[in-house]
Parts: structure tokens; C-alpha cells; sequence
């Protein structure tokens, strides 16, 4: 898959992704890559908590189903630098779970399989928030 061309090629965003199946983690942390963007990633809810509180983040992209945890316990539990524009993505996709999603304090509710268009529009808009807080 190639870049999409956007303001997202100059402005790169620091993003957490937590997931736990390897394969996705692998292609989203490529794509997020070749799109210019700095990647942490976390493998469980743990390593996750651990990773918010270090890294300087302006992105959480993070699963819901975890080995050690969910998304929403981790959304809900992370202590942030500041502010952090957030993306629960998951398989789970009734209304419960999106409204879940939210009150945990998820941005949006990203539901498995996505296309990358959904997550470019969602970047752009955390870029767009970012400027706002500078």
C-alpha cells in the first residue's frame, strides 16, 4: 500500500499502538511509518500503561481485547503528557461497544477490518486538533 499524499507527509504525529495480534500490529506500524510518523508499540494493557506514561504521545491507537486487560481499562487508566487524541480499534462493533469506547474516552471506535482511508481521516484530524493546543 502506497502513502497517501497530505499535510499528513509534513506534519508527523507520535503514536502508541497496543495490540496484541502480530501481524496487524507489524502493518500498521509499517504504514503509520511510511507515512512519516513516529511508532511505539505495546503488545498488552501493561506495557501500554507503561508506554503512555513515558512517551510523549499525540496518538493512542490501542485494541480492545488484550491478553492482560482491554482498551477501555487501559484508555481509562493511562496517564498522559497531555492531552492524547485516541482510537479504540476493535472487532467488537454493536453500539454498546462503540458507546463503551467513547465513555472511556476513546475519540473514535474503529472497527476490524478498516480501511486505511477511515484511519488517514482520523490522523487528520488529530493533526488538526494538535495545532489547535499549540
Amino acid at each position: 500500500m502506497s502513502a497517501p499524499t497530505s499535510s499528513r507527509q509534513n506534519e508527523s504525529l507520535r503514536i502508541l499502538i497496543v495490540e496484541n495480534h502480530s501481524d496487524t500490529l507489524r502493518y500498521l506500524q509499517m504504514y503509520l511509518e511510511q507515512l512519516g510518523h513516529k511508532i511505539d508499540v505495546a503488545k498488552t494493557m501493561h506495557e501500554g500503561l507503561a508506554a503512555a506514561q513515558t512517551a510523549d504521545l499525540d496518538v493512542l491507537i490501542s485494541d480492545i481485547g488484550l491478553p492482560d486487560g482491554d482498551g477501555w481499562e487501559l484508555m481509562r487508566s493511562a496517564e498522559f503528557k497531555h492531552p492524547v487524541y485516541a482510537i479504540a480499534m476493535s472487532g467488537y462493533g454493536m453500539e454498546a461497544d462503540r458507546a463503551k469506547s467513547i465513555k472511556a474516552g476513546f475519540k473514535h471506535h474503529l472497527l476490524k477490518p478498516f480501511l486505511p482511508d477511515e484511519l488517514n481521516d482520523m490522523l487528520e484530524e488529530a493533526i488538526r486538533e494538535r495545532r489547535t493546543r499549540a
